[in-house]
């Protein structure tokens, strides 16, 4: 069973009066089994009580605890109460515990996570102890406000090497030492060990790293001058805008197996999911993600690892400042200049549909309970809104105070821990202006602000006047738009002007006639809905390809995706809007966004079933065409999101299987194994393949990534008995890996299979609660977002999913993925029935 104990704020509070944590001593040895790992602790720290004695506890989940002392007396391991080990009878002065045991390694990405690839066989350990994993691993006063030096020593088979924290000294016969940390939190302590592939260099004196399995070797080879160029150039940018240096040794980046985020901040070892080891064709979009990420966890090493939050309900200055400053410093520092057009539309709208779900918080809570609270805050608010609002704050405060202001809380609290209180003081001593009052209105409260545009025209004059609901203020960009006389489609723009809403004074009449098209946050400098005048959206549905400027493009679409969403404007113009505009689309985040939308949320949840066929008929349509307009060969990022698309909706199995017959897609690209894959799973979703042909592809591509197709492949088969043994490998069996759990759940729900599946939907609620309490977050997060049943889009559905919620009591990380899907779900019904 899964250990569910949880610290509470108060708890850590009271535990942070009491000690001052000096040094960890830790000796981890993986060398003595494939399931359990050893671990040796010694944890120097002094009680601050003036008088007397007190009690607390440490916490570690052992899968045997051998032996414990406390200033060289034992104590009782049977003493263990879940994961908590009780100290008692403390008296004030330094005190040093000494914690033995055997761990176990975990297949879930939580704690020392343990992966053999299937390609050579060779095995890989890496830790990950965000937020309270650290426990799996060796013992530990738990809690991001006892900050301490950790030393990290490691024993490890002769053939691997072994990274850390700080740079690593072999020692002989597979003993390894990590140099000693500076002041940082327990659950930014990492390990990575294995026989990995590393390219290696220097820069400014430090030296740099890039690690990744061997069986990946080449991929990375291919890609290292990209990723050390991106590396530098942000690494430099950062050195631009703020005064305190880099605070740590090295600098190593470690793309590692079955990683379960996108990356994680360790200080010093950045580890990143090895999907960004791009072993098949990716578009420039992608390549710019990637840039991203490595920007986001490298603006982590000043936010949240050298000033770290002191508890959970301020993870936003972890978070939303890395979310800003990756994609801010990614378009200042690198080739990729458009990252916020791929913000706006990729990430924007993971915070505007998680703030208007009844699971919404502010950015930054007043009050989180525990770390099983914290850890469900994660989430589109904590990032995409976050971010949304520094972009706000920058275009209000201006970036040489905001920058300023950084720099005053970095002096203050660098290596130590802080919380907005400290953060909005340090921003008030480098401003004049109110931002006390701005974080109480942008950082305290929920919900999305509704920006309402209404245009009124005269002869030789125009007039704006911007509706806000909400109870934000709003500095935002309006760009003024004129239909271009030399060509009908096309847009010019007339001016762009910056207005404040709401303003002191009614609006001034500008000069001009009536535009033929006016978008407020034209630059997407806020964060609330927008909706068009009657004139501009017109413009928009028959014009919106002509409209100058990538990120202007997306606050259009974003405003019919959440008009969409809203019951304002039916799918299926949504739909056609796309079909006629994206044909003429040049950015590739819009292009891949949009259909996206279409795709999942248009013709599997928004239109009803028997409108379907239909929909996917446009949307192979459209990436006919645009398949077509890539025929030469000049943009072959745009053809590669056209032919995953077509392949995704193809109703009809005999083109995609050619293509697979023949390896190639008449005039490119040739089939690389990401794109196999591809093919192959809408066959089995179709019934035009069978277990032969899953089979004979695995044997062509054993790697990790083919295991995850032929498991994605054999769950979207339409037989009962396929069916039947993925239910059973998902919920009965604890064997899958998390990411082959996620490939089994992705191929299970099709829409088209609906009638053969409709006896899991009501299973479904009952197995997945058991499912995440035995087997933890990681997985229940897993069977919350990729086994739920999205597809069955009725009254029955949202009915049991409402009952499980009341009676079946699932977990925390269950329950936050089941209100948000089920408020979805209910979204869904609300847009069939408008």
């Amino acid at each position: 069973m899964a250990c569910m104990s949880v610290l509470t704020r108060d708890e850590a509070q009271n535990r942070a009066q009491l000690l001052d944590v000096h040094r960890y001593t830790i000796e981890l040895d993986l060398t003595v089994g494939d399931e359990v790992f050893d671990s040796r602790t010694a944890i120097r720290f002094t009680v601050l009580a003036d008088q007397g004695t007190t009690d607390t506890f440490v916490e570690i989940k052992p899968a045997a605890l051998r032996s414990v002392t406390l200033d060289g007396q034992p104590l009782d391991p049977g003493t263990l109460d879940g994961s908590r080990l009780p100290l008692k009878g403390l008296t004030p002065g330094e005190h040093e515990l000494r914690v033995d045991a055997s761990m176990r390694y975990s297949r879930t990405g939580e704690g020392m996570h343990r992966f053999t690839d299937p390609t050579d066989g060779e095995t890989y350990v890496y830790t990950q102890l965000f937020l309270d994993d650290v426990q799996r691993v060796f013992a530990a006063f738990d809690q991001p406000d006892l900050k301490a030096v950790f030393e990290v020593s490691v024993t490890a088979p002769p053939a691997w090497t072994v990274l850390a924290n700080g740079i690593t000294e072999h020692l002989g016969d597979g003993r390894w030492r990590a140099a000693p940390t500076p002041l940082i939190p327990t659950y930014l302590v990492a390990v990575a060990a294995g026989p990995w592939h590393s390219v290696r260099t220097e820069h400014r004196g430090l030296p740099f790293g890039l690690h990744c399995r061997r069986s990946l070797a080449p991929h990375l080879d291919a890609d290292a001058d990209e990723l050390l160029d991106i590396t530098r150039a942000c690494f430099d940018r950062y050195h631009e805008k703020f005064e305190e240096p880099y605070p740590f040794d090295s600098y190593d980046q470690a793309f590692v197996p079955e990683f379960n985020a996108g990356a994680m901040e360790n200080p010093g070892l950045v580890t990143f999911r090895d999907e960004f080891v791009y072993r098949s064709a990716v578009t420039d979009t992608e390549r710019q993600t990637r840039a991203m990420v490595i920007a986001h966890e490298m603006a982590h090493m000043w936010f949240g690892d050298l000033v770290t939050l002191t508890w959970w309900d301020d993870i936003w200055l972890n978070e939303s400042f890395a979310e800003y400053m990756g994609y801010q410093v990614t378009s200042e520092a690198t080739r990729f200049t458009d990252t916020w057009t791929d913000f706006g539309v990729a990430r924007k709208t993971w915070g505007y549909d998680a703030d208007q779900r009844p699971s919404t918080h502010p950015v930054a809570p007043e009050h989180v309970e525990d770390t099983a609270s914290a850890l469900l805050n994660f989430d589109g608010i904590s990032y995409a809104k976050g971010a949304s609002a520094l972009r706000q704050l920058v275009a209000w405060l201006g970036e040489k105070d905001f920058l300023a202001g950084i720099n005053i809380h970095f002096a203050r609290h660098r290596f130590a821990n802080a919380g907005l209180a400290d953060f909005i003081d340090s921003l008030a001593a480098a401003t004049d202006r109110d931002v006390h009052a701005w974080a109480d209105a942008w950082l305290r409260t929920t919900g999305v602000d509704r920006l309402t545009a209404a245009v009124d025209s005269r002869p030789g004059q125009w007039t704006l006047a911007l509706d806000r609901d909400g109870h934000r203020p709003h500095r935002v960009t309006v760009g003024v738009y004129d239909r271009d006389l030399s060509d009908g489609r096309a847009l010019v723009l007339r001016e762009r002007f910056e207005t404040d809403v709401p303003g002191d004074a009614a609006p001034t009449p500008r000069p001009g006639t009536h535009p033929a098209l006016v978008v407020p946050n034209d630059l997407d400098l806020t964060y609330a809905k927008i909706r068009l005048d009657g004139t501009s959206l017109e413009t928009v549905l028959r014009g919106l390809s002509g409209i100058p400027g990538a990120l202007t493009r997306a606050v259009v679409w974003n405003t019919l995706r959440d008009m969409v969403r809203d019951g304002e404007l039916a799918p299926g113009d949504y739909l056609a809007t796309a079909c006629a505009h994206l044909p003429e689309e040049t950015d590739l985040a819009l292009v891949q966004g949009v259909l996206a939308f279409a795709a999942t949320q248009i013709a599997d949840r928004y239109l009803a079933p028997g409108q379907r066929p239909a929909a996917l008929g446009a949307l192979t349509g459209l990436c006919r065409d645009l398949v077509r307009r890539t025929e030469d060969g000049d943009n072959p990022g745009l053809r590669l999101i056209a032919v995953r698309h077509f392949i995704d909706a193809a109703a009809h199995p005999e083109t995609i299987a050619s293509w697979l017959d023949d390896g190639t897609v008449p005039g490119g690209p040739e089939l690389d194994p990401e794109l196999r894959w591809r093919i192959l799973a809408r066959l089995a979703v179709l019934g035009a393949t069978d277990e032969a042909a899953i089979a004979g592809e695995l044997e062509h591509d054993p790697s990790a990534t083919g295991q995850e197709g032929a498991a994605r492949c054999r769950a979207a088969l339409p037989d009962e008995d396929a069916k039947a043994r993925a239910w059973s490998a998902l919920f009965d069996s604890d064997d899958l890996s998390n990411y082959l759990f996620t490939a089994t759940a992705r191929g299970f729900w099709q829409p088209e299979q609906a009638d053969l599946l409709r006896p899991y939907v009501a299973r479904y609620y009952q197995d997945a609660v058991r499912l995440a309490a035995r087997r933890g977050p990681a997985i229940a997060e897993a069977a919350g977002r990729w086994a739920f049943p999205a597809h069955a889009v009725d009254t029955e559905h949202l009915r049991l999913g409402e009952k499980c919620l009341i009676e079946g009591d699932p977990t925390p990380a269950l329950r936050r993925r089941l209100v948000d899907q089920l408020d979805d779900l209910a979204r869904a019904l609300r847009v069939q029935e408008a």
